[in-house]
């Protein structure tokens, strides 16, 4: 069930938030509009107020606006009329059908849409920074990798020390470790990448060319955060509830060093896999002293590497103790564009490697996969979600910007050429392109739902 409402929430708010963009800019231009849908296909249920019915259709994949003229959207999104006047064929056009209106007018119309799902992705994230405030700037050393997740490519790192300082990435000067993730994020795929350190030697990799592995990387790479060095969670049958671990607990020494932050644990269970780990933990005022052999777990992306591992979770204490900056209105809605911008550039390069091959095909997702991460981000907190509905709110924008017919973009091409050609394309062009269009878009449908299905059977 929270699966579902969440879903239905991202979905049905953002598709909302897009289509209200079509719907009151149509309005402004005194364009008249028979149907509002959140949904396409057959009506399941709706109303009527004024010249405008609005409606819920039954499949949530989308919504559309009906204008008046724009008969060959109105039979491919479900109109239910559109069928109708299509087959009688094309009528002159009235004085506040859409063809009626100038082209910038009608640009801006269809443009509606996408501007608005920018819109509220600036304002969310503006919102999170004014509310929850942003993480403080992290300073660009490195505190460590994590190598349950480090792709192939990415090994060269398990020789930099822990407390290294990044000087620059790919010839770039960094300042904080956000510049460091961004710099790897958005570098060519199959590139050759060079990271400078202040003292330690310099790490040249390849960056992998999938997207999914470039965040692996990113994620990898860990800064230094000095998280307090607090259990939260300990897991049942594991090595650490075997060894006494209790729930509470805060780390002290490990193997007679001194730990001083989560990720200083963490580095000396995982470099022990199978030998005898020696604790001193604090515990209500008393300290206990404890031991425990960490498992021997394979490192996923490159099984020839075993880390130690014991069962422990950090505390959400631990995590609350990186600190955050409420901005004020001013710096927020700068916050929130600069993270607008950066989705719309990972978004942009992703896209870009899907024809270049520098990205691959089932990194494409799908129904299921929104669901998934609609569910994990739900259970994380409200902050979190709402990232989640700005990150897809952006998707939806970009994606729809993509030259389909039937898509914004399509439609916005149409109007280029009628710029172009001093005339715009007849009814009969645009019935058989958008006919296409929507036989593209059912097939990369298609497509993301056989990844999700992938996925969920772990191929």
């Amino acid at each position: 069930m929270i699966t579902l409402f969440a879903t239905v929430v991202v979905l049905g708010v953002l598709i909302f938030v897009h289509e209200l963009g079509h719907f009151v800019t149509a309005k402004l231009m005194d364009i008249e509009v028979p149907r509002f849908s959140i949904g396409l296909g057959p009506k399941a249920w709706g109303f009527k107020r004024g010249e405008t019915e609005y409606v819920i259709s039954w499949l949530p994949l989308g919504g559309y606006v009906k204008m008046a003229g724009m008969e060959e959207l109105e039979t491919i999104e479900g109109g239910s009329d559109g069928a109708k006047e299509a087959g009688a064929g094309h009528r002159e056009p009235g004085p506040r059908d859409f063809e009626s209106k100038s082209l910038p007018a009608r640009m801006l119309v269809i443009s509606a849409g996408v501007i608005m799902n920018i819109v509220f992705a600036v304002v969310v994230f503006a919102g999170i920074a004014m509310i929850w405030g942003t993480p403080r700037p992290m300073e660009p050393v490195l505190g460590g990798v994590a190598e349950e997740v480090l792709p192939p490519q990415g090994r060269p790192f398990l020789d930099v020390p822990a407390g290294s300082r990044v000087v620059s990435v790919g010839g770039h000067a960094v300042s904080s470790w956000a510049e460091v993730q961004q710099d790897i994020a958005m570098a060519s795929g199959g590139s050759e990448l060079t990271v400078r350190f202040e003292h330690a030697r310099p790490v040249t990799f390849q960056v992998p060319k999938q997207d999914s592995l470039r965040a692996a990387l990113v994620a990898a790479l860990e800064p230094e955060r000095h998280m307090a060095p607090l259990i939260g969670q300990v897991e049942p049958g594991s090595p650490a509830e075997r060894a006494g671990v209790k729930a509470g607990d805060r780390i002290v020494e490990a193997n007679g060093a001194p730990v001083r932050s989560w990720l200083d644990f963490v580095n000396v269970v995982e470099h022990r896999p199978g030998q005898k780990v020696s604790l001193e933990v604090q515990r209500g005022g008393q300290r206990v002293s404890l031991s425990v052999v960490p498992d021997s777990t394979p490192v996923p992306a490159a099984p020839d590497r075993i880390i130690g591992r014991i069962g422990v979770a950090t505390s959400a204490a631990a995590m609350a103790s990186v600190p955050r900056v409420r901005k004020g209105p001013v710096e927020a809605v700068s916050y929130g564009l600069g993270q607008t911008w950066f989705v719309v550039r990972a978004l942009g390069n992703f896209l870009g490697g899907l024809f270049t091959g520098s990205a691959s095909p089932r990194d494409v997702g799908g129904p299921i996969l929104i669901a998934q991460l609609s569910h994990q981000m739900i259970e994380m907190g409200l902050q979190a979600f709402l990232s989640f509905m700005a990150l897809f709110s952006v998707n939806l924008a970009v994606l729809n910007l993509l030259p389909i017919p039937i898509l914004d973009g399509g439609q916005l091409l149409f109007l280029i050429l009628e710029g172009v050609r001093g005339r715009s394309l007849s009814y009969e062009q645009r019935m058989r392109l958008s006919q296409v269009g929507l036989v593209i878009v059912a097939a990369i449908m298609v497509w993301a739902l056989a990844n999700d299905v992938l996925r969920l059977f772990g191929m």
